[in-house]
């Protein structure tokens, strides 16, 4: 008898293997994407207390802190991509650069 009689085959390890990992990818980027959101949520809080007391005629500042939270969401994001692709994970990369390219999309379309 051969010892890899009772084992699974190569092909569905691998499968398995990528599944679990796309899994916890995937996992920290909406937690990464939900520390964002509240962070914004928070600031935005903050803008509304703070505005109460200016008048009509003065203008806000410009809020960058969307642009640099979705920013750097999409840099890690993007980086983890490339990491996954270089070590062999073609889909679970490929799904990370799609998700890279729109949190860039929403970065940019949330400058001032």
């Amino acid at each position: 008898m051969s010892d890899r009689d009772g084992s699974q085959p190569s092909g569905r390890k691998d499968a398995l293997t990528g599944g679990c990992l796309l899994l916890l990818v995937l996992v920290a980027d909406v937690a990464a994407a939900l520390l964002v959101a509240i962070m914004l949520a928070v600031r935005g809080l903050d803008r509304m207390d703070s505005s109460s007391g200016q008048t009509a005629t003065s203008g806000s500042p410009q809020d960058w802190a969307p642009v640099l939270g979705f920013g750097a969401l999409a840099l890690v994001v993007g980086i983890t991509a490339v990491v996954l692709l270089r070590i062999g994970h073609h889909a679970i990369g490929a799904v990370q650069m799609i998700l890279c390219a729109l949190v860039a999309l929403i970065a940019l379309t949330s400058w001032p």
